[in-house]
């Protein structure tokens, strides 16, 4: 090996480098055990709200030595945007996919038209979405276009004033559309900035958020974020802050007498019409005592609904006050109903004809709300809106409620000047309303208000200010976003992920080190050395790029260290064999590593690709895993060639001699002389067996499809105590009509999912489908515990929701096509890879046929075992991960055997072919079995200690080493042989034989 120096040199720097990384995580991983101990001491654990009012003490303690120095110049604050992420699984908190409303967009460029075609064409892309893969601007246009003789440029459609300057009335369809992908591609970029604006504000170390593609879809993931409703309500929210002059109670308080009056008159008419349908249907008309009883019960049904909107209010508003009236909340849209029907707003004075009824902020205590009128006018606009929003702060108003104060730009404080000096002239108020609710609507009685400054009051909590000054200094989303996926861990289940991912690393770390010297003795020692450096690599590089380490990612790591495992094995074992040969010790490891290193690379790199896939097209744990996958890959090739090579010249130097194996070991696998061609045929009807079973159970059986797949909504839940399923699910299913209950780790725990609603949207729904949830289980959970400890992610969290899913219909559809179009792309770029590389299509069919063969083994497996395995055996976009991971490692394993088959066919000449390929299945039996052994040992390691939620996922990758295994011997190599014509495409120098012979 050249330049041993300079190997050494950067071997030492990208160490000391990526320790230098990873302190930044020890340092504020003390400092943070320094705060919660402080927090501990400070806060009582009997006080009321202990987890909030701890977490509180712990956030002000690391706030006030954030920029103290620890260590040469580092601070807490340097030290925590530099340290090791920890994904959501890890560390507790919220992920969640956004779709921003491309209809609304559309909507607004139009100016919210309602010309018929661009309707109809908006139903369209409405109903066309739910099945299908295209963007909803592109069915939009495919809609719009079938529509004959409709027009984009139409005035009535997008050649407005908004757009005139860009759209006229002589462009075609073909014209308009770029300039409508565009304005709607800065829409969505606006959105994405104030979404970003608003999470940076928001306090949450290491926020990501990112676009996805081109459809409008964008993802934020808030680590270690605690108040979910809090952290939607952020998300969603759109701010559209408006600034109206209001009407008085005194101004409208005869229209709603003469509303109520009104509309008890179209109850008795409609109850008059009614009766008189009875009368006419009746047979028993001619008895005069039927009719007395008839009108007697009609005079009693109208007595009593007399008053329709006065019988729903609460109390008037005071007199000359912004406030009409006080309702209960639950009687809103009742009320809203009744205001807006034509004939009652018919009844309003001319002057207010264009009044628009808002409701006030509910309050919490009393569930109540109040009743406003906004002046209105014929285009519905205010006068001012928050768009002249400068800067908000969170303040305190002369009472000392929590407010918060604004500062508007030049134009907006003109026109706030001329609003207020209006209202103060005619001693009226201001509603300024946010979202279409009133938050306050103060009277101006000190003349005109300049400068631009103005101030919301209400019943706000210090959280809840803030938040709505971080949303107004951020500005209002272009569109509406809604919640299509999302994901929330609660911090304890985070805290047992971490606990149980790093004893399956420890003890498979542990199993596999032993392993290497009791096989390889003092050459496993330097194979150990090259792991520990790998580790620190992995781990050293992941902390430098900022990678997110996730549970499934620290599977990845643990799995990486099974497979680098491989090629140390692959370099022992070409060692051994040039010693046997006769070899001086330096001449052997020579051309060991120089023999192997071609193995060692096509075995690497059809892992790497099927990496590059998970990345490039997952999403969240599954991108972590393929991070971890593909730096394992890069780091494990350089401490395999590189660092034990160090070791092993440098110990060879010395004169020492160095066996490659123990007193136990010398001997295994060796002068193997197994007929792997002549058992082929018994191997095709063993797989065919099995294919059979599995297609069969896949067709008859299904999948256990997990919420990514179908939609719905998941729920980690744990119980006080050990529960039934199949009673919980019955309650459940009482109350959802559809749901699954079934244990998820230990007796106490399960996983409840459910399709119930999973179509709407909005924080309302998944409240009152977690409210119901908690009703369904009342039964099951502590008398004393509360719906807000049953739902919340306070830390030390025993009992309750340990984590939530929804998946909505639309982008689980897209998941589904999104991973078979991952597994088929990997076949594909391993298949014209294998082609490149060893230049004959045979061996590609043979790989991709023992890959084919694997993953209808695993599927099938899954589908026998769905329903009897006491652990969770979902396909989702984890098992597709594992499916990737097992194409991967069968093809390692694959390409290995090629390798050494393309090498005899080279070396032998004059051997007939089916005595080269078992010739070389033998050579590799030592390597294939020592290699599955260690990667299963590991994977079992996971499988027992890695915690509940990816036991599923180690168990298909259990299946896929074993079958891999298995196929890389007897499906994969016979297939390339028995595809092989003539065997001068393999072998040109080959005399012809019987295939009898041949295998001989």
């Amino acid at each position: 090996m050249q330049n041993k120096g300079l190997i050494k040199v950067f071997a030492i720097l990208f160490g000391l480098v990526c320790l230098y990384q990873l302190s930044f995580t020890f340092i504020t991983s003390k400092v943070e055990d320094e705060a919660e101990e402080f927090a501990v001491q400070k806060v009582g654990e009997n006080v009321e709200n202990y987890s909030e009012r701890r977490d509180l003490v712990e956030a002000r303690y690391l706030d006030s030595i954030a920029n103290e120095e620890i260590i040469a110049g580092i601070t807490y604050a340097g030290a925590k945007d530099k340290e090791l992420n920890k994904g959501l699984d890890l560390k507790g908190g919220i992920n969640v996919i956004l779709q921003i409303s491309v209809k609304d967009i559309l909507g607004g460029l139009a100016n919210d038209s309602n010309d018929p075609a661009f309707r109809k064409a908006l139903a369209e892309a409405d109903a066309a979405q739910t099945d299908s893969q295209e963007n909803y601007i592109d069915l939009f246009f495919e809609s719009f276009n079938n529509i004959p003789n409709a027009k984009l440029a139409s005035p009535d459609v997008f050649a407005n004033k908004t757009l005139s300057d860009e759209i006229n009335f002589n462009m075609t369809n073909e014209e308009v559309e770029p300039i409508i992908r565009r304005k709607i591609d800065e829409s969505i970029t606006s959105a994405f900035e104030v979404l970003r604006k608003r999470i940076d504000k928001f306090g949450v170390t290491q926020p990501n958020i990112q676009r996805l593609g081109n459809s409008g879809r964008i993802l934020v993931e808030l680590p270690g974020a605690k108040d979910i409703s809090r952290v939607k309500n952020l998300l969603q929210s759109t701010a559209q802050l408006e600034f109206w002059h209001v009407y008085k109670s005194n101004q409208l308080g005869n229209f709603l007498v003469q509303a109520n009056n009104k509309l008890a008159q179209m109850k008795r008419s409609e109850k008059t019409e009614s009766a008189k349908e009875e009368d006419s249907a009746s047979t028993s008309g001619d008895s005069e005592i039927d009719e007395l009883l008839a009108d007697a019960e009609d005079s009693t049904q109208v007595e009593t609904g007399a008053n329709p909107l006065f019988d729903l209010m609460l109390s008037p508003g005071s007199q000359g006050g912004p406030v009409l009236a006080t309702f209960k909340v639950q009687d809103t849209a009742q009320v809203m109903e009744y205001l807006n029907k034509p004939q009652i707003r018919s009844m309003l004075p001319s002057d207010m004809r264009y009044a628009k009824f808002v409701w006030g902020v509910p309050n919490e205590e009393t569930q109540t709300s109040a009743l406003y009128a906004l002046k209105g006018n014929r285009n519905m606009e205010p006068p001012l809106s928050g768009s002249v929003i400068t800067d908000a702060q969170q303040t305190y108003d002369q009472l000392g409620r929590i407010a918060v104060s604004m500062q508007m730009d030049g134009t907006g404080a003109k026109i706030w000047e001329d609003m207020t000096g209006k209202a103060s002239n005619e001693q009226s108020q201001i509603a300024i309303v946010l979202d279409n609710i009133v938050y306050s609507a103060p009277g101006v009685s000190s003349g005109a208000i300049s400068g631009g400054r103005s101030e919301i009051s209400g019943d706000f909590s210090i959280t809840e200010g803030q938040d709505l000054a971080n949303v107004l200094r951020a500005g209002k989303l272009p569109a509406s976003a809604e919640i299509i996926q999302s994901e929330v861990v609660g911090p304890s289940l985070g805290q047992e992920a971490i606990d149980s991912g790093i004893m399956s690393f420890v003890i498979a770390l542990i199993l596999v080190l032993i392993w290497m010297i009791l096989y390889y003795g003092k050459a496993g020692i330097f194979a150990d050395i090259a792991l520990a450096v790998n580790i620190l690599f992995i781990f050293g590089v992941l902390a430098g790029l900022g990678a997110v380490l996730t549970l499934p990612g620290i599977a990845g790591i643990v799995l990486t260290i099974g497979m680098s495992v491989d090629a140390n094995v692959l370099i022992f074992e070409r060692i051994k064999e040039e010693l046997a040969k006769g070899k001086m010790q330096r001449d052997a490891i020579k051309d060991g590593f120089n023999n192997a290193l071609s193995s060692i690379l096509d075995a690497n790199i059809t892992t790497g690709l099927t990496g590059l896939i998970l990345f490039v097209l997952g999403t969240g744990p599954i991108k972590g895993f393929a991070t971890t996958l593909l730096i394992g890959i890069a780091t494990s090739l350089f401490t395999a060639i590189f660092i034990t090579r160090l070791f092993i010249d440098g110990y060879g130097i010395k004169g020492k001699s160095l066996d490659f194996a123990t007193s136990l070991t010398k001997n295994l696998f060796t002068n193997m002389n197994i007929d792997f061609l002549g058992k082929r045929k018994v191997a095709y009807i063993i797989s065919g067996i099995f294919i059979f079973v599995s297609v069969g159970s896949l067709f008859v059986q299904g999948l256990n499809q997990g919420v990514d797949f179908v939609g719905g909504r998941a729920y980690t839940v744990r119980f006080a105590d050990d529960v039934n399923p199949s009673d919980v699910q019955q309650d459940l299913v009482a109350e959802f009509g559809s749901a699954e209950a079934k244990t998820f780790g230990p007796d106490n725990q399960l996983k409840i999912t459910t399709k119930y609603r999973v179509n709407d949207e909005g924080s309302t729904v998944d409240e009152e489908i977690q409210q119901t949830l908690y009703n369904a289980l009342q039964s099951y959970l502590p008398a004393d515990l509360s719906y807000e400890d049953f739902v919340d992610g306070a830390d030390d969290k025993t009992v309750g929701i340990m984590q939530s899913m929804k998946v909505g219909a639309t982008i689980a559809d897209d998941i589904k096509n999104a991973s078979f179009w991952a597994v088929l792309g990997s076949l594909i770029v391993v298949f014209l890879y294998i082609l490149l590389r060893f230049r004959k299509w045979q061996f590609s069919l043979g790989a991709v046929a023992a890959v084919f063969h694997d993953v209808l083994v695993v599927l099938g497996i899954f589908s026998l075992l769905y329903k009897v395995m006491p652990f969770n055996m979902e396909i989702d976009q984890a098992f597709i991960a594992a499916i990737l991971t097992v194409i991967g490692y069968s093809l390692n394993d694959t390409v290995v055997v090629f390798d050494r088959i393309r090498e005899y066919v080279n070396e032998h000449t004059s051997w007939p072919l089916g005595k080269t390929v078992n010739a070389a299945l033998n050579s590799t039996l030592s390597r294939t079995l020592n290699t599955s052994l260690t990667t299963l040992v590991v994977l079992l390691a996971i499988f027992i200690f890695g915690g509940e939620s990816i036991r599923g996922f180690m168990f298909a990758l259990i299946v896929g080493v074993i079958v891999g295994t298995y196929s890389s011997l007897f499906i994969a190599t016979p297939v390339m042989f028995d595809s092989v014509k003539k065997k001068s495409q393999i072998q040109k120098k080959e005399k012809p034989k019987t295939e009898e012979a041949a295998t001989a």
